[in-house]
């Protein structure tokens, strides 16, 4: 993702830049990546959950590669441009598969543990 918006940025002239509601960004940061969300809200550890309990850090997760997966989703709907659906339409389906691996792994843990091991 990074190295996309990176590439569009680089290559975005000032005007480019303006028309996209993006001079802001610019003049604090030029061309350069600072990462937040789409509200502007700058990124921070925080959004980083984990509670050192293996059921909840793997339910946790699981949700977080669902919500990459819907974000992408969501990207895909706002651009035209074919590659960028492209590149856009490979990181929503490698969340999938992320997805589908902790469930596999939740579902091992929970196989292969005793309930009381989860009370302690």
């Amino acid at each position: 993702m990074a190295t996309m918006v990176h590439q569009i940025m680089d290559n975005a002239s000032i005007d480019e830049i303006k028309v996209a509601g993006l001079d802001g960004h610019y003049v604090d940061h030029g061309k350069g990546l600072y990462y937040n969300d789409a509200t502007g809200n700058p990124w921070t550890a925080t959004y980083i959950q984990c509670k050192g309990d293996v059921i909840a850090d793997l339910t946790e997760d699981m949700a977080a590669e669902q919500k990459a997966r819907a974000t992408y989703e969501w990207l895909i709907n706002l651009t035209d441009d074919v590659e960028i659906k492209n590149i856009l339409s490979f990181l929503r389906e490698r969340e999938v598969v992320h997805f589908q691996r902790f469930g596999e792994a939740l579902v091992d843990v929970q196989d292969n543990t005793k309930l009381t091991d989860f009370c302690k």
